[in-house]
């Protein structure tokens, strides 16, 4: 069992050398979109509608049928919106979605996405009786439906167990987006080498904001100016990233989306911000130690 600890060692931010982006830009925005499968027959990953009674339902129905309204509906205003920013944003995706939601995947491989694991179906990594199997069977989905074999991984809700870094090195992921951890790409060890981990985000993703904490939706828009405002101006010293972590159903809901939109325009409206998915970033991240 290795503990997190013991796969890298405490490092301050401060203490190392910074890194520098290409032409002098500051930041990286960084955006992950989730797509998910929740079986109608399993309790749902997340509930905008409680229980009456608080009594458990299965078949859950009016949650069910919410997160179905983002693969619907939903997910087509993000489609739309980057489409005409020009964006190609990482795609955090459960590897069903390519059975269960095709139009929905192939709209996403045709405009160029990148895929990143996100399990085979929405739910703990700790309750999987084969991990690595799981593992395995998720990325060989992804590959056969993209022809490429995905880089990244992001467990559903973030989960572990202390042998999953091994056994996603093991599958070919070169990143991760599960350790909170930093500012900056940063590496743990491995006993296939390393793994990078990126800096995404729960500060900046809808569902702590808008499902857990309750805020009104434009208040997501302002956490993230002020996280870019601050961000741009270390940047200066150093390149920082911003991640963005959104979900269809939850920012794809029409009284949402305008908030998602003035996001970016706000950050293409400043100098050094620059959009990248998580593979070019590991890529600028390997050249850049390469090079220093």
């Amino acid at each position: 069992m290795t503990q997190p600890r013991d796969r890298a060692p405490f490092s301050a931010i401060v203490d190392r050398p910074p890194l520098k982006l290409p032409n002098n830009a500051r930041v990286v925005v960084w955006t992950i979109v989730n797509l998910e499968v929740w079986d109608i027959a399993n309790p749902m990953a997340r509930q905008i509608l409680p229980a009456p009674t608080g009594q458990v339902l299965l078949p859950d129905v009016p949650n069910w049928s919410w997160h179905e309204y983002g693969m619907r509906v939903g997910f087509w205003r993000f489609h739309k919106l980057y489409e005409r920013l020009g964006h190609r944003p990482t795609l955090s995706i459960n590897a069903r979605v390519c059975d269960d939601y095709e139009r929905v995947a192939a709209a996403c491989r045709d405009s160029g996405w990148e895929f990143m694991g996100h399990s085979w179906q929405q739910g703990p990594i700790h309750r999987e009786t084969d991990q690595r199997a799981m593992i395995h069977r998720s990325m060989d989905r992804l590959e056969a439906f993209t022809g490429k074999r995905p880089v990244g991984w992001l467990g559903p809700g973030l989960t572990q167990t202390f042998e999953t870094p091994e056994l996603l090195a093991e599958a070919g992921v070169q990143y991760i987006g599960d350790w909170v951890w930093d500012d900056e790409p940063c590496e743990i060890r491995t006993e296939k080498g390393p793994l990078v981990t990126l800096p995404y985000t729960v500060e900046l993703n809808d569902i702590p904001t808008m499902i857990v904490q309750h805020h009104e939706s434009p208040y997501w828009a302002t956490r993230c100016r002020d996280t870019l405002d601050r961000l741009h101006m270390e940047g200066a010293e150093r390149a920082k990233i911003m991640a963005i972590a959104i979900h269809p159903y939850i920012s794809g809901q029409p009284h949402r989306i305008r908030y998602l939109e003035e996001v970016y325009d706000y950050a293409g409206g400043k100098d050094g911000v620059v959009f990248m998915n998580g593979e070019e970033i590991l890529d600028w991240y390997r050249g850049t130690r390469a090079a220093g």
